[in-house]
């Protein structure tokens, strides 16, 4: 669920504008599950553009306040959601700590990193969401650490109903700046894409694991 429609449109027009979001069903990516995909997005080249990671920032805590309440802690998910949590974090005069995939296996083994007691309202900041296994882990982690995890929030989000099921599942609240649905219009209306190219992104979106194996559906 996104926050709210003007912060998914502007934050969808600005990934675009630095290519974050990359859009060629032409010419598929390959993700490292093996998907083929007309999309490819990383959100960590906004924190190289001082006025769209200020925008993020802010459009982050103004929501995460009205939505969750304000929490005790920010924490990330690393790597991709560390540079945009801290700033979060900074933002709402809140401590910080990040969560690794899985704990180190050397030194203090942490797989929380930073200061967090238990019984403490965190809210978890993500940059970008597809089935959502990865986020929930980090999830899972701070809830063994005796947080009370509030909700996450993060950039951007496919979309996929195994993401939606995943959290409702887990019965986590997510909130997104901007989604899939609201990239693609924009992208035709700023000519980013065609409509043409736009229904191959429809498709693909319909069946991801399935889509351009044999050949693109883009006509």
């Amino acid at each position: 669920m996104i926050f709210n429609k003007d912060t998914a449109s502007k934050t969808a027009e600005l990934l675009l504008q630095i290519n974050a979001i990359k859009l060629n069903p032409g010419n598929p990516f390959t993700w490292a599950s093996g998907w083929k995909s007309p999309i490819y997005c990383d959100n960590r080249i906004t924190l190289s553009f001082p006025p769209i990671r200020n925008y993020l920032k802010d459009e982050f805590a103004k929501n995460i306040e009205k939505q969750f309440g304000k929490p005790d802690v920010i924490a990330g998910v690393a790597t991709g959601a560390i540079g945009i949590g801290l700033l979060v974090a900074e933002a709402l005069a809140l401590p910080f700590v990040y969560v690794r995939p899985e704990p180190k296996k050397h030194g203090r083994l942490n797989q929380i990193e930073g200061f967090l007691q238990k019984g403490q309202n965190v809210v978890v900041i993500e940059d970008l969401i597809s089935t959502g296994n990865s986020s929930l882990m980090a999830v899972e982690a701070l809830k063994n650490a005796g947080a009370n995890v509030k909700g996450m929030a993060a950039i951007f989000s496919y979309g996929f109903d195994v993401a939606n099921d995943n959290f409702k599942k887990a019965n986590v609240d997510l909130f997104t700046l901007s989604n899939y649905e609201n990239l693609l219009p924009l992208a035709v209306a700023k000519k980013y894409i065609t409509e043409a190219e736009e229904k191959a992104l429809q498709e693909w979106r319909v069946s991801p694991s399935t889509w351009g194996i044999e050949k693109s559906t883009l006509k």
